[in-house]
């Protein structure tokens, strides 16, 4: 029979000494590449090809520092590659729906904002005294007086040209007449009009006729020659800002000689301020106008302005940007509005930018599903990258709900990084359902879940330790403290022989226990202040465990760990609520009667198991029928369930303790119920590992513990899960002192030894199995129900022939 194991199997010590420093103040800071070595690698390469596509997807468990991670290489890496550059939207004075787009070199963009915004300052004064100079107001008098008489001389002209005629030019409220002359200075009146020769009458009327032709045309030409004279008083308004403004702009020119875009901006702005001329006049009342044209229909000197879009510094550092809502208004940026007389209007000073425009020329950092959640987000970053290139996108506009006055800037140019941080499960979904993905996202950085616990990454993770310390301005940890956590690291991981590569929770712990190292006026962290907040970390979770437990202690739920029965077993559950899990004791039973070889599993009858573990049943009845079948039919019909259990059941790590009580069921032969099994078993009867072993384990020695330890108690565990063991301190004594004991079992016949005390017999090659033992016991239950299905059918049988005799 087995021997328990010792108590150096159960737990993998990590002795302080070993790792060579007395406190973390004397370890450096941690290189991810230590414990990432593959992810860090691949980062590296997608981050130094510049070619397009060649974005990062980040995949790894929430809490395992890839936020951390990413932000230390792109925080190095963005010092190198070429500067990025400040973006400026302009108005476009032909075409003010689509500003321009102009690009200067990172940290002259607020230059020339500034400078903008100085000019247009200096602008509003200088239109006002350029229009209410001496100069230009006698120049425009002029040429309303030269105006004024050119149509005076018309006029005249006109009306002695009737006076030569004996037509009288009169001008009257209601407009122009032409009336027959007396004399030179009466005019006729009607009835003397009427007294004349007709032919007289006839050579008048004709007369009146052509004059009226004449001033019809004169008339005509009047308006043609106001709108020459607004023409020339344009013209005069140009010539008169002409010289201040050239000034102006020609003092701005040297900054910005090397930039031709800059230069040709410059150039169209004085042009526009010389054709605006007059119609600037009425701006300069309203300084605080946004908008770049008056709905009165004057132009604001507004329009001069320069909105700067994307602002860098001028060490030339690249941007990293964190946009943690990435909607997509806030990833593509937006066109803001103002009211007017129930429309939406707006201009170019109204852009504002996304986080594509501020991360370009360096990189953008997303987490995956908060960009798939957002509607349109995920479409218009695939969009951008696509096309490389950021347009400004409206999302009513998208959804056809939009009536506004729209402007459509100058698309921006992309060249960036983009880096999306998700679990693999996103990645992996992606990469089968969106056939776009792999090729905007072509290098995936696997962060590790777990590391070998090797001395060199012990060595490591102890930097890891005093990284995450230094970094969180907590106090320095001692050797022993940092030694706890890496056995609580394994602990996490489940594996003595490996350490857990999330950092969230070893984040957590060392801020809880720095909390109470800072309460004892400790000046360090050490291993007591971890206890206590492991300890602190555990009561917060046991609600629900203890509730269990006091059930079973008043006997609510049927568990027992002293005597023996037949057809029952205890098995072990596992409970997993948020980010703690623990197991408890549950009750298998099995019975079996006469059949035709059927063994059925009520929690799936009744749709309560779940496939994992209808499975593992089908695999035990395997089992049984090819160990005990060969050389007879079965003939029982047996029943396996999990007793008072009201919820799924899932996983095929009961399959030990299922197979164990239905063999018992059979065999007539009693199991220990001090014992605990937890184990799944294959078709041969070989016991393969299973989760929560742990936690299995110390739910079954609570209860034992609060009945009192009689030193019979213990659990069968699968031998390969041996190195996952990292118990807790309590299990470690009572093993120790001999009160508890933890047996590793692989195949089910080792089990079977130890839950009923006799030998299991091993077949022979004939089939043979040896008298007195659990085998034999089981093929003689099965030949005694064979044998009962016999007589029973043979009755019936006899009667049969009978009947067909007659």
């Amino acid at each position: 029979m087995l021997t328990p194991l010792p108590p150096e199997q159960l737990y993998a010590t990590c002795d302080p000494a070993s790792l060579g420093f007395a406190n973390t103040d004397e370890l450096p800071e941690l290189n991810a590449a230590l414990i990432h070595p593959r992810a860090v690698n691949a980062m590296h390469l997608g981050l130094d090809i510049p070619h397009a596509g060649y974005n990062l997807f980040v995949l790894g468990e929430t809490g395992s520092g890839r936020h951390a991670i990413i932000s230390q290489l792109l925080e190095a890496e963005r010092k190198h590659g070429e500067p990025p550059a400040d973006w400026c939207y302009v108005n476009d004075f032909a075409n003010p729906t689509r500003p321009n787009l102009l690009r200067l070199p990172g940290g002259r963009g607020a230059r020339l904002r500034d400078d903008m915004q100085h000019f247009v300052e200096e602008l509003i004064p200088a239109i006002s005294a350029v229009f209410e100079s001496d100069e230009y107001r006698s120049r425009i008098d002029a040429i309303q007086e030269e105006e004024k008489r050119r149509e005076e001389a018309a006029l005249h002209e006109l009306g002695h040209a009737a006076g030569e005629l004996e037509v009288a030019f009169l001008r009257t409220p209601h407009g122009f007449a032409f009336v027959p002359m007396k004399s030179a200075e009466a005019t006729m009146s009607q009835e003397e009009f009427e007294q004349l020769p007709e032919a007289r009458q006839l050579e008048l009327t004709g007369h009146i006729k052509a004059m009226h032709e004449r001033l019809h045309k004169l008339l005509n030409d009047f308006p043609r020659w106001r709108r020459e004279m607004q023409n020339r008083v344009k013209e005069a308004g140009g010539e008169a800002l002409r010289t201040t403004v050239t000034h102006l702009i020609e003092d701005l020119k040297p900054a910005y000689a090397d930039l031709p875009e800059v230069g040709a901006y410059l150039e169209a702005t004085l042009q526009d301020i010389i054709e605006s001329g007059e119609s600037l006049r009425e701006s300069v009342h309203n300084e605080d106008d946004t908008e770049t044209t008056t709905y009165s229909g004057s132009i604001s000197v507004q329009r001069y302005l320069v909105n700067l879009l994307v602002e860098n510094p001028p060490d030339g550092g690249r941007p990293v940007v964190y946009e943690d809502h990435p909607t997509l208004q806030n990833l593509v940026g937006r066109i803001e509005h103002v009211v007017h007389m129930g429309t939406l209007m707006s201009n170019f000073t109204l852009i504002r930018a996304g986080a594509l425009h501020r991360a370009n020329g360096g990189f953008l950092v997303l987490d995956a599903v908060k960009v798939l959640s957002q509607p349109y987000a995920w479409e218009g970053l695939k969009r951008c990258l696509r096309a490389g290139e950021v347009r400004i996108e409206s999302l009513s506009d998208l959804i056809g709900l939009t009536s506004t006055v729209q402007i459509e800037p100058a698309p921006m140019p992309l060249e960036l990084k983009v880096v999306l941080i998700g679990e693999r499960l996103v990645y992996y979904l992606l990469s089968q359902y969106d056939p776009e993905f792999p090729a905007l996202f072509k290098i995936n950085a696997d962060m590790e879940s777990e590391i070998p616990r090797s001395t060199e990454n012990t060595a490591a993770y102890a930097r890891l330790i005093a990284t995450l310390a230094s970094r969180a301005g907590l106090p320095p940890l001692t050797a022993a403290a940092v030694a706890r956590l890496i056995e609580h690291a394994s602990r996490l991981a489940s594996d003595s022989q490996r350490l857990v590569t999330r950092t969230q929770p070893l984040d957590d712990l060392l801020h809880e226990a720095a909390h109470f190292a800072t309460t004892a006026a400790a000046a360090r962290i050490d291993v007591e202040h971890i206890e206590t907040a492991l300890a602190a970390q555990r009561q917060r979770h046991e609600r629900i465990r203890e509730r269990y437990r006091d059930e079973i202690l008043r006997g609510t739920l049927l568990v027992d760990t002293a005597g023996s029965h037949v057809g029952q077993v205890n098995g072990l559950a596992v409970v997993e609520l948020g980010d703690s899990r623990f197991a408890h004791p549950v009750r298998i039973t099995a019975t079996a009667r006469i059949g035709d070889g059927e063994v059925i599993d009520i929690e799936r009858e009744v749709k309560l198991g779940g496939p994992i573990h209808s499975k593992g049943v089908l695999i035990l009845s395997s089992f049984v029928a090819s160990r005990f079948g060969a050389r007879m039919p079965l003939s029982l019909r047996a029943s396996l369930v999990f007793e008072q259990s009201y919820g799924g059941v899932e996983g095929d790590s009961a399959s030990l303790a299922e197979l164990t009580a239905l063999l018992s069921a059979i065999a007539h032969v009693p199991l220990r119920q001090s014992l605990a099994v937890s184990g799944s078993v294959n078709q041969f009867g070989m016991v393969q590992a299973v989760g929560g072993i742990n936690e299995k384990i110390e739910g079954f020695f609570d209860i034992c513990a609060a009945r009192g330890l009689s030193g019979e108690q213990g659990v069968l565990i699968p031998t390969a899960n041996l190195t996952d063991l990292m118990l807790q301190r309590e299990v470690l004594d009572a093993v120790r002192a001999g009160q508890f004991h933890i047996w590793a079992v692989s195949t089910v016949d080792d089990a079977l030894e130890l839950l009923t005390g006799l030998p299991a017999g091993t077949p022979t090659e004939q089939g043979e199995i040896p008298a007195g033992t659990f085998n034999a016991s089981v093929a003689a239950g099965l030949a005694r129900l064979a044998k009962l299905r016999r007589e029973f059918a043979a009755p019936n049988q006899h009667t049969a022939s009978r009947s067909k005799g007659h």
